[in-house]
This record gives C-alpha cells, structure tokens and sequence, in this order.
C-alpha cells in the first residue's frame, strides 16, 4: 500500500512519512463500529431489564487476566478479535443497569442520557471555548440556570465536574478565596490556620480537599450527630467558638443533604442561621440528596438549601443520568469562579473575538479539557421534562417505603431505623444469631455476617 503511494504523482513524503496518505481504512472503521454498535445493543441495552441474565460474571482478578488477554503488542489485531474482546469485555463487567443490581447510590439506564452520551463520544468536544463547543456551552448554561432556579436563588454560576468529590473540592477553594483572595497570589505562607466544619457522617471527599488543598485534615474539625446522622446545629457553635478561642479562622461549614449510609439531611437552616452570625461560607453537599428538589412532594427535604453559598448536586445518581455528571452550583454571580480558578491563558481565552467571549467559559474551571457532562441531562430532562424526573425521585423513594415494609414482616431482618430517604439500613440475622442476647459477642459475630454474604 505504500509503494502505491509513493508512485502516485502527488505523494508528499517525509521522514519516511506519507503526509497524504490515508490515515486509516475509513470504511473498515465504519464496519466495525457498526458491529459493535450491534454488539452493544444486544448485550447491555436489550439485556437491561433481563433479570435471568447475571448482574456479573464474576472472576477472579488473575483468571480475568488470562480471559482478556490484556497485554498490549506490537502489531494490531484483527477486526474480529477485537470485537470479540468487546463481548468480553461488556460479559465480565458489571451490569449497573440490571434490575438486581444494587450499590452505591446508583443503578439502572436512561436511554435518552445514553444517546447523549453517544452523540458527545463521537463529537469528542471539549467544552472551554464557544467557538469549539458552541452547542454544548449553551446546553450547560441552560442546564445550571435551571438548576439554580431550583435550589431557589434568584441567580447564579455554577460548571459541570468529574463528580461530587471534585464539586466539594471546588467549593472548599472557593469558600477560602472568598476569605482571603490574596491566596491566588502568594500562597499558604502567611495565612492564619485555617478551618472548616463539617458532620461526622460527611463525605470522605471533605478530608481528601482539604488535603489536597494544603488546609490538612486535623483542621477539618468533625461535627457531632444525632441518632439519625444529622449535624447537630448546637455542636457546630460550639466547635466554631472553640476554633476562635484557638486563633484560628473558620471559614467554611460544609452540611450534607443526604449522607452516603444513613441518607440522612443536615438541619440547613439552624446551620445557615450560625453561618449568618459568624461570616462563614455554606456549602450544601447534596450530591445524593439534591434530585429531591425536582420532587414537590420530597424537596422539603433540603428546606433551607436555598441560604447556601454553594451546592455540588449529582443528577447521575438518583436521576439516572450516566456517569458522570454532577453539577456544582454557585449563588454569587459577580464571576467569583472565573476570578478564583481564571489563568487568563492569552492563546486560548482571547478577548478580541468575533462573538461574545463571555460564553468561553474555560477559565472558571480547574480543567482545560472538559467533557460535556450537561447534554446527558439536558437530553433526558427535554425528552421526561420536570414531570418525568419528578416521578423518579417519587418512584424511588415509594420503593424503599415498600422494602422497609417488607423488611419489617420478615423474620432474621432488623431495620436500622426509619429512613427519610432511599437508604434502607438493616441487619440481617441469621438463625444462629436469633436467639442469642445482644452483647459484644453478639455484634461481633453478627459484622462478620455482611461479609460472608452472597452478591
């Protein structure tokens, strides 16, 4: 092929290079990705809600090793090997939209967020700029304008991130370029010791920023619970006091809207009350629970949510969404993100364009490239509308009504406690167990049950 190349008239070589020689077999690709587009259809989207197929072909690590031949070679291999490896791939992978599949905090498949995902994997956009991402910027503002207007500000900012983790993170930067600007500049050095607050049952990401962010963990100071796994507001004024008695500045309070194990919603307005009276940032950690707030019935959850600084909320999870998509949102709009995170790179970020640059949104973000994570949801949320995602949430929380029911009439199961959202927590007892009295011993035996279980 590349002699015949080199003989035609127009061949430009370099470097032993055929400038404009045929990247690749373009209708070849077109076949096989046609097959495994196929192969997709038939083994995950038509198999979705096949509950006699396995939620997973279950291997150990080395055996799964030897099955897909991982390594990688020097030469290509044949179209049909290579298909073959994706039928591995989807057989021995976990099927997260099986009817039985049950983790953490998300499950199932929207179809309408699936083509989404399609069409931006075969765009391969980045969204910074609107001359290279036109369509997907405006998705996002549309998408975060409607979000706001559901936590209840007037107005607001707010960008798309690769999860809830990074939107927490984002919001602990934020919070402490609000208290001290000049941080951007000229670093830690000089600064007072920083703290923030958040509860016991927080998200594990709260410590993981405040490492990453050179804060450290020992001044993220922990809030007592309460028996459900609420922040309790009296704890949190207390530890801010003792912060202050310390020399310390407290700058932030992070409360959660839906704890991972206990689903359980911080009182935000007795703490929004003590982040009034201290001059301290709030930040609403409602990745889990903030798809409530689409619900009329359930939103009362978050009530108060809408005296937060900051909200990270997570549509992949309860909404279905796909991952990832999570959502940071921002009630100040005087472009407090973009002056925090903005780099002002001249060759990208120009401001003599020939459109409005205000939409090249790339610089309120810590990422250059960025996925266009607001189009599976805009997708979904065109074709369900808010009706349609209200119903989920419903349906949703009507199902663990019912298990809890379930679990109530049923020997050898012990409800935990009454949830108030999805999170079902229980014990469950085996007859060896049943009649033996609770102690020490008894809880012992009984946390190694957990793990002896079937999946």
């Amino acid at each position: 092929c590349k002699q015949e190349m080199l003989q035609k008239k127009n061949a430009v070589l370099v470097d032993g290079v055929i400038l404009n020689g045929p990247i690749m077999d373009s209708k070849a690709g077109e076949k096989f990705v046609e097959e495994a587009c196929k192969i997709i259809m038939e083994e995950v989207v038509q198999k979705a809600d096949d509950v006699t197929e396995k939620v997973c072909e279950w291997q150990a690590p080395e055996t799964l090793k030897q099955i897909l031949d991982l390594e990688m070679r020097d030469t290509g291999e044949c179209h049909q090997k290579i298909l073959q490896l994706c039928r591995d791939v989807i057989k021995y992978s976990v099927k997260t939209n099986h009817p039985r599949f049950f983790n953490q905090l998300y499950a199932g498949i929207d179809y309408y967020s699936l083509v989404a995902r399609f069409i931006t994997e075969a765009l391969n956009p980045s969204v910074y700029t609107y001359e290279v991402s036109p369509v997907f910027l405006l998705v996002e503002e549309a998408v975060i304008k409607k979000m706001i207007e559901f936590v209840g500000w007037e107005e607001g900012d707010g960008i798309f991130n690769p999860g809830g983790s990074v939107s927490n993170m984002y919001a602990m930067n934020l919070a402490r370029y609000k208290f001290c600007p000049e941080i951007k500049e000229k670093g830690l050095s000089g600064l007072p010791r920083l703290v923030l607050f958040a509860s016991e049952e927080c998200h594990y990401s709260m410590k993981k920023a405040a490492s990453f962010l050179g804060i450290g963990t020992e001044n993220v100071y922990f809030i007592k619970t309460d028996e459900r796994g609420k922040m309790i507001p009296e704890e949190l004024e207390k530890q801010v006091q003792r912060a202050r008695k310390e020399g310390s500045a407290p700058f932030l309070v992070c409360a959660t809207a839906g704890t991972t194990v206990l689903g359980a919603f911080d009182p935000l307005d007795k703490i929004a009350d003590i982040c009034e009276k201290h001059g301290l940032w709030l930040h609403v950690d409602a990745s889990w629970g903030g798809s409530a707030l689409v619900s009329r019935k359930h939103r009362r959850l978050l009530h108060g949510i809408h005296r937060a600084d900051s909200v990270a909320w997570n549509p992949h999870k309860m909404l279905l969404a796909g991952i990832q998509c999570c959502a940071l949102l921002v009630k100040d709009n005087s472009g407090l993100l973009k002056k925090c995170y903005s780099a002002e790179a001249a060759y990208l970020f120009q401001q003599d364009k020939f459109y409005d640059v205000s939409y090249d949104t790339g610089d309120k973000s810590i990422q250059c490239s960025r996925r266009p994570d607001a189009f599976k949801f805009w997708l979904m949320w065109k074709a369900l509308g808010t009706t349609g995602l209200e119903e989920r949430v419903n349906r949703a929380l009507a199902l663990a009504k019912y298990l809890v029911e379930e679990i109530k009439k049923r020997e050898g199961f012990q409800l935990l406690l009454e949830p108030e959202y999805a999170n079902i927590c229980f014990w469950y007892i085996p007859p060896s167990l049943r009649k033996m009295e609770d102690g020490p011993e008894f809880w012992q035996k009984l946390h190694q049950v957990s793990g002896m279980l079937p999946e």
